[in-house]
């Protein structure tokens, strides 16, 4: 008996640290055949984790329902550095050879960034500005004024520290930059903080443990893993 696939659905993917995030969707309309792909929420190459996707029509125009979901983070930071990407891609600038925070005033500093803030977009980010996404202005060597926007970090715990590394847990709305947060502590424990390490954990009710490996999804039964809206 052929099986019979839904031509129309989500699907939970552990995106792999590398490709892009339309890299995924590429690959994923090579094996589905289907064009009309979409995902609600972009993830870096050096990031992993869930990426809801969108395929067929009738999902895609869904697709915005997913993206405001809260999203939690696993993160590593490097503490003692900045970059001007605020993570490991960028240009990395030195801040100190050895400055070992102790482990309860980084606990304070963490407490400080939970709850409502305003948070300004970094210039490496695909926001659009006047029509431009930011990081086309920032590889020209251009920094234009960004508007702060609203987050709510609802939880941020710190799992475990051996300096320079720092790794936290982090519960946020949508659109919050793991980057900037990462960045914001490392200017306020006065040593300065690049990310190095980030994995999205859960989107919504959605957990990483749904998640399906991309390189386990197969042109015959990828039907078989989608879920309605």
């Amino acid at each position: 008996m052929q099986t019979i696939i839904k031509k129309s659905g989500f699907l939970l993917i552990n995106k792999p640290v590398g490709p892009t995030s339309f890299g995924v969707i590429a690959k994923l309309r090579k094996i589905t055949g289907i064009k009309k792909i979409g995902h609600a929420g972009t993830l870096d190459p050096f990031a992993s984790g869930v990426l809801v996707v969108a395929i067929g029509r009738e999902a895609t125009r869904l697709i915005s329902q997913y993206v405001k979901l809260d999203k939690e983070y696993e993160a590593v930071l490097h503490l003692g550095a900045v970059t001007d990407t605020f993570d490991r891609t960028g240009k990395l600038e030195v801040r100190s050879e050895k400055l070992e925070m102790d482990r309860f005033d980084i606990e304070n500093v963490l407490i400080k960034y939970t709850g409502k803030q305003k948070q300004t977009p970094p210039m490496f980010s695909a926001k659009k500005v006047g029509g431009k996404k930011l990081y086309e202005l920032a590889r020209k060597g251009i920094e234009i004024e960004r508007k702060a926007v609203e987050i709510n970090i609802y939880e941020l715990e710190l799992l475990e520290y051996n300096y320079p590394l720092l790794k936290i847990r982090v519960k946020c709305s949508s659109g919050t930059y793991i980057r900037s947060l990462a960045h914001d502590i490392g200017q306020n424990l006065g040593c300065g903080a690049y990310l190095t390490e980030l994995k999205r954990t859960a989107v919504g009710v959605f957990g990483i443990e749904e998640c399906c490996e991309l390189a386990d999804i197969q042109e015959d039964d990828w039907g078989s893993v989608l879920f309605s809206a």
